[in-house]
């Protein structure tokens, strides 16, 4: 929803090589368009399999994010499931545009090939566009709260609530303030069910 009156976030997000379904919302809405997104794949879900990945050859990883010491924690729990992985740094993610060079700089000298940034939705996309080149690394990933769940800041929902595709009611229930951003979700259903009858009302007409 932010893209769609965000001109340059929408740029970054259609110049994105891979652009992952994480929320039952976007599952759906893909669905009832008729496009074939297979699963709901989060920043979480996706972490396990890539960190297994970059153990196995060796690649480098730097987490950028989160509040005082919670990228190293993040880092230190992929290391309990992941005894190869090599994490090369992490810091926090409280610092200004005037210091994006100088986190730049230190992650290019810790010889990190791939970067996970969890600084938030729409920061970490937009630092990634700016950023990522003068990193050294060959990918840059936005993870959003990911280091916070495997630092064990936040909780994340029981197996039964996800299976239900109920995560984001779980959040919500334990962190209310996300309150403002489900005002989207209206908005979205609307632009999506709109989205279909267009659809189906031009196949009517081509046929």
């Amino acid at each position: 929803m932010r893209a769609q009156r965000d001109e340059r976030f929408r740029s970054v997000l259609n110049g994105s090589a891979l652009s992952l379904c994480d929320t039952v919302g976007v599952l759906l809405g893909a669905r009832l368009n008729g496009i074939p997104v297979p699963e709901r794949v989060t920043g979480i879900d996706l972490l396990e399999p890539l960190c297994d990945a970059l153990a196995g050859n060796g690649l480098p990883v730097y987490l950028l994010g989160g509040r005082g010491d919670t990228a190293a924690r993040a880092g230190m729990s992929l290391l309990a499931r992941h005894p190869k992985l090599v994490v090369s740094g992490a810091r926090d993610g409280y610092f200004g545009p005037n210091d994006d060079a100088s986190v730049a700089r230190d992650i290019a000298a810790s010889g990190a090939r791939v970067l996970l940034a969890g600084l938030g939705f729409p920061r970490q996309e937009l630092w990634l566009a700016d950023n990522l080149p003068a990193t050294g690394c060959a990918v840059g990933i936005g993870v959003g709260g990911s280091l916070d769940v495997l630092a064990g800041n936040v909780e994340r929902a029981p197996a039964a609530w996800r299976s239900l595709n109920l995560e984001w009611l779980y959040r919500l229930v334990r962190e209310p303030r996300r309150w403002r951003r489900q005002l989207a979700l209206p908005a979205f259903v609307f632009l999506t069910l709109r989205e279909a009858a267009s659809a189906r009302i031009a196949r009517r007409a081509a046929s």
